[in-house]
């Protein structure tokens, strides 16, 4: 048998010695003292609680699920670490409030709650936060309608979309579940809404950034930025804690409808300061400024006559503007779009975006202007008129406006002409040309006389037929009677409608019938020829004449009297022109067959 070793010795030695008395009576356990007054020491050094109570504890573990807080009690207490997703940077030995909702359970454990400890503190916390403008964090939970909710001492808080950050927010959701720092900035004590700032803790320190890069900048400095917000007038560029504006004017030597053909969001760009205010903190930057102006790479060769083609950038009621390069522009004004001299408007000939060509008309480099023109790349109509609208010949037109004097039309595109209103009709007496034809209508006229200078054709209607009073001069000799029918009574006579449409004039005097009265109008009578004009195109007629014989008055005044040379005073022009309509052209043609057969009399 092995021998004992000094261990096994010495315990059976202990083991023999061992008062088990003592052991099982805890004698000696605790010394001298009794177990009842090292239990009342023990509890002196722990914390009094009771439920309800809202402690100050220590976080002595944390994790995935749950957070150990110590407040001095004789068993920590344990937390849901959801209670705590306000501050996901939450470590141990971080002081942190609580609400005693158990001191003891059924398995002995405290039973704590931060979530009830900040609600019931957090109407104080906030109000104080507000009065010492207090740097907070708060938890941000979901979006809403203009901003975000955020968990501010358990109180849900409304973070404006404006107040976020300094810059434009085009996507909230990326701030849903972080935990930022923030100030209360308004408080409504009577509904208990919050409303807390983000950007209020950074506007100041922009502030001082502002000022010490504004103090820095100098006209013609050439910086880097980045696109930050782009409206319908211009692009904010962010120079690094400063804003700037390009205006849409200095994105392009062209033409820009939108900012957002030139940039796009977050895009890094190198700008030249234009001008700033150190007052306002305005910058004004420019983009086009960076490369040469496009009229000085224009083409040198470049003259007046040449063609260029370009497309229609902007149009108005005068012209179009035609870019041929980008920002080389010329204009073509309204009238350098047809040979026509009609007042028409731009649109009438192209729309933006139309590519075209063009004649260079006027070049002024350093104004950097150009005038251009398409209609020169037709031909001049106006260059052969001579030949092409001979003096007699006769052609089709279309009415194109009225005046009181005449009628204006268009033989072709750029060739008008003007028919007098003298010129419409050899018979029919025209107040306004209106009465003779309508706007629109095709004419057919003769070319009286050429005014190449003012490009100006004088026409006539009524020299396509022969003229009647020729005729008539045979048919309505003096003292010759013809039948005729009252169409008109005033003051001074009355208008008489003659065969073949014809109207003459019979003074007052000369109206009286046989039994000493006076004829009413659509009363048909014998008329006797006293007087005819063929210059005038007076006919003057007497009824007394024939009803009275020699008895009857003879014509008082000398504007009264027969002209054997054709010519009359101005008294009797006024009196006839004011009372004699002239036949219509339908009634011409009989009349070219009265007259041939008085011809044949004659012979």
């Amino acid at each position: 048998m092995a021998e004992k070793t000094n261990e096994q010795i010495n315990a059976s030695a202990n083991i023999e010695t061992f008062d088990w008395d003592a052991f099982e009576s805890e004698k000696g356990i605790y010394g001298n003292d009794s177990k009842e007054s090292i239990s009342d020491k023990y509890d002196q050094t722990l914390s009094n609680i009771q439920t309800g109570e809202v402690l100050e504890g220590t976080v002595i573990a944390v994790n995935k699920r749950e957070v150990v807080v110590n407040i001095g009690y004789k068993s920590e207490g344990v937390i849901p670490v959801s209670e705590f997703r306000y501050n996901p940077e939450l470590a141990v030995g971080e002081k942190v409030e609580v609400y005693v909702e158990n001191a003891e359970d059924k398995k002995g454990q405290l039973v704590l709650s931060h979530k009830k400890a900040r609600q019931l503190r957090s109407w104080d916390r906030v109000n104080e936060a507000l009065e010492k403008d207090e740097i907070i964090k708060g938890f941000i939970k979901c979006r809403t309608k203009g901003g975000m909710i955020v968990d501010v001492f358990g109180i849900e808080a409304f973070l404006p979309g404006s107040q976020i950050d300094v810059k434009p927010i085009r996507d909230y959701d990326v701030y849903v579940g972080k935990t930022m720092e923030f100030k209360v900035v308004k408080i409504n004590q009577e509904y208990r809404n919050v409303v807390v700032s983000h950007k209020a803790l950074i506007e100041a320190e922009l502030e001082q950034q502002k000022k010490d890069i504004i103090s820095k900048l100098e006209k013609g400095q050439v910086l880097e930025g980045t696109v930050k917000n782009i409206t319908s007038y211009g692009v904010f560029i962010d120079l690094g804690g400063v804003d700037g504006l390009i205006h849409i004017t200095d994105l392009s030597w062209g033409r820009v409808n939108h900012p957002e053909e030139i940039v796009h969001l977050d895009e890094k760009l190198n700008v030249v300061i234009l001008d700033f205010d150190d007052a306002k903190k305005r910058i004004a930057l420019g983009l086009k400024q960076l490369t040469p102006h496009p009229w000085d790479a224009l083409s040198s060769e470049l003259k007046i006559g040449d063609k260029v083609k370009g497309k229609v950038v902007v149009m108005a009621d005068y012209g179009a503007f035609i870019e041929i390069a980008p920002g080389v522009e010329g204009l073509i004004h309204v009238s350098e779009m047809s040979w026509s001299q009609h007042l028409r408007s731009a649109q009438e000939f192209m729309k933006v975006g139309d590519e075209i060509e063009a004649v260079v008309l006027t070049l002024d480099r350093e104004e950097r202007k150009m005038s251009l023109g398409i209609k020169q790349l037709t031909k001049d109509p106006w260059e052969d008129v001579e030949t092409k609208y001979a003096v007699g010949s006769t052609h089709k037109a279309k009415v194109r406006n009225f005046t009181n004097f005449g009628v204006f039309v268009e033989i072709e595109e750029g060739v008008d002409g003007l028919i007098h209103i003298s010129d419409l009709s050899w018979t029919k007496k025209i107040k306004h040309p209106a009465e003779f034809t309508s706007k629109g209508a095709e004419i057919e006229v003769v070319v009286l006389e050429i005014d190449k200078e003012n490009r100006r054709l004088s026409l006539g209607h009524k020299q396509l037929e022969d003229n009647p009073w020729d005729v008539f001069e045979t048919l309505f000799t003096l003292d010759s009677t013809h039948k005729g029918t009252i169409a008109e009574i005033n003051d001074k006579g009355a208008i008489v409608t003659l065969e073949h449409g014809v109207e003459g004039f019979a003074p007052t005097k000369q109206l009286v019938k046989e039994d000493g009265t006076m004829p009413v109008v659509g009363e048909t009578l014998d008329f006797k020829v006293i007087e005819f004009v063929k210059a005038t195109k007076r006919i003057t007629l007497s009824h007394t004449r024939i009803a009275q014989g020699d008895n009857a008055p003879a014509l008082e005044s000398s504007s009264e009297k027969p002209s054997k040379d054709g010519n009359s005073t101005q008294k009797a022009v006024k009196m006839i022109n004011s009372a004699v309509e002239k036949t219509t052209l339908g009634d011409i043609s009989g009349l070219a067959e009265l007259k041939a057969q008085l011809e044949n009399a004659e012979k």
